[in-house]
């Protein structure tokens, strides 16, 4: 047989792979008394294809895998892939929007149907990309994150969760994606330095005695004012603090508050304070017990909530119409250009709204001190050491962690609700239902 001139992988390869699979040189060792060794692969997005960081954790697991095997430890290395709710669900829409469907006209079941039908069109293209690179987890204990184990094994947990108080439902400010219509975290909003304006506005005073003049960079926002605020010391208006101004445009009182959050340099010296619809001022509502008025639809339209002849437009036509508005009241004093950082969703590039929305919630405050505490005893050690103050940065302001998200594709939340709001969450829908004394239920 002649020799090859150059090295051909390929051949060699597919030889090779199926019969190191088929003899079980990569299942879970079992032997009485060995170490255990074990790695679970992060899951890959099961509608995705492997990437370079993919290619570089993959081999470094692969890696150690071996030498843990060659050792005679029983090692596992288990593989699984994760179902990618947004990713997922973005994909099968963008295929029936393209046929002139939407996931409401076919309603949860058939629309999951299809979601089904794609992950078993695309799913094994990362199974085929790890054989490829000849990467050796136990595959016939392969998982996928919407298995029946798995989804019985989160819904356990979320009950002790909920059952110890480490979990609740609150209504609370999250991130909005207005085109895919769920909270999103924060890792899934890249914000951007944009070109924009500060405007400003008259908030005239209640007793008639000339008007504040506001700075914001969103006026649309306007229409779900809760107060103004200036800084406690600023002389220019510590004898204005207590009394109210007119709401321009929604035309209702809404009190002048004083508050450190406030910059004495930024614009005027005085902010709207707009509780739903921007994270510090939901955090100035708290202090000054305001209550926040949403003023948006789902989609970043004006509700019901605010003046009839805004209600149903788009949150950008509403406010060119509201500035409009103000420079015929002559309460638009002057727009300045000015460079801000826009919130947009990863995958849609929407801009992202601070939305006041019922969510679910991890209480994070005793499990971050928890994980404080074993780093300051030596418990657990960073290398590098530099990584310890991120550590300890990360869960010293940490927030309560909202992991609801609106999707029709994914684990549901094992929750139900009579008419009367109550909560009921359990195993099952009979436990439910046991627990509800027999109480119709709707399932979250």
């Amino acid at each position: 047989m002649e020799l090859a001139k150059s090295f051909d992988p390929h051949a060699i390869e597919q030889h090779w792979y199926p019969r190191w699979e088929s003899a079980g040189h990569f299942q879970m060792g079992r032997a009485e008394g060995a170490d255990p060794y074990c790695i679970l692969l992060p899951p890959p997005n099961v509608t995705g294809t492997l990437h370079m960081g993919h290619a570089v954790q993959h081999t470094l697991m692969d890696a150690l895998t071996r030498y843990h095997r060659m050792q005679g430890d029983n090692t596992l290395w288990q593989p699984g892939t994760d179902h990618a709710g947004i990713a997922t669900q973005i994909v099968v829409e963008r295929q029936l929007d393209a046929q002139g469907i939407s996931r409401h006209d076919l309603g949860r079941e058939k629309f999951l149907e299809k979601v089904w039908d794609w992950k078993e069109h695309s799913g094994s293209t990362i199974t085929r990309q790890m054989r490829r690179l000849g990467t050796s987890p136990a595959w016939e204990r392969e998982r996928f994150t919407m298995d029946a184990g798995l989804s019985e094994a989160v819904t356990e947990v979320f009950v002790r969760l909920y059952n110890e108080g480490l979990i609740y439902r609150g209504k609370r400010l999250v991130n909005w994606d207005p085109v895919l219509q769920t909270a999103v975290s924060d890792l899934e909003v890249i914000s951007t330095e944009e070109e924009g304006f500060l405007w400003e506005i008259a908030y005239p005073l209640e007793s008639g005695a000339g008007h504040l003049c506001v700075a914001t960079t969103r006026p649309e926002t306007l229409l779900g004012d809760c107060a103004v605020a200036v800084q406690p010391d600023d002389e220019r208006y510590q004898h204005l603090i207590g009394q109210s101004v007119r709401l321009p445009i929604a035309e209702r009182s809404i009190p002048i508050i004083a508050d450190t959050y406030v910059e004495r340099e930024f614009g005027t010296g005085v902010v709207k304070i707009t509780p739903a619809h921007d994270f510090n001022d939901w955090q100035v509502g708290q202090r000054h017990h305001l209550v926040p008025i949403n003023i948006f639809t789902l989609d970043a339209k004006i509700n019901d909530l605010g003046p009839t002849e805004y209600q149903g437009m788009d949150r950008y036509a509403a406010r060119q119409k509201i500035l409009d508005a103000l420079q015929a009241q002559g309460l638009l004093i002057s727009a300045k250009p000015h460079k801000l950082m826009i919130p947009r969703g990863d995958r849609t590039q929407a801009v992202i709204e601070p939305f006041l929305t019922d969510q679910w919630f991890m209480s994070m405050e005793g499990l971050a001190k928890r994980g404080l505490e074993v780093v300051d005893n030596g418990q657990l050690k960073f290398v590098p050491e530099n990584w310890t103050t991120t550590y300890r940065q990360w869960l010293g302001y940490i927030q309560d962690w909202c992991f609801s998200r609106q999707l029709l594709w994914g684990l549901r939340i094992p929750a139900w609700f009579d008419a009367d709001g109550n909560i009921y969450v359990a195993r099952t829908e009979a436990e439910a239902q046991k627990q509800a004394a027999g109480r119709s239920l709707s399932r979250d």
